[in-house]
């Protein structure tokens, strides 16, 4: 077992407007690519589970072998034009998907 961390090369989150998070991971080669994208760790469920969401709130799952990168969307639960709103620019939501072991 590894963990995302351990084999991407770039592993950050970012809003894509004021009501959706995305996550980029890229990996550094198709070895460590090939093994997450065959190990089904990363879907709907488990991304629903890992950030206390509803499953329909997790957007979309997009892996991108030309570039050996995936992409998911997750719709926020606050909107970062809201006051309560604890990271604004969802720079640091991808911290437990680093976590995640496949």
């Amino acid at each position: 077992m590894k963990k995302i961390r351990e084999c991407a090369k770039t592993l950050r989150s970012k809003n894509c407007d004021p009501f959706f998070t995305t996550f980029d991971i890229f990996f550094e080669n198709q070895e460590d690519y090939n093994d997450l994208k065959s190990s089904n760790i990363i879907n709907k469920n488990n991304i629903s589970r890992l950030y206390s969401i509803k499953e329909e709130d997790v957007i979309g799952i997009y892996f991108l072998d030309n570039i050996l990168a995936l992409k998911v969307t997750v719709k926020k639960d606050i909107p970062s034009s809201e006051p309560n709103c604890k990271d604004v620019f969802g720079a640091h939501q991808h911290i437990m998907l680093a976590e995640m072991e496949f």
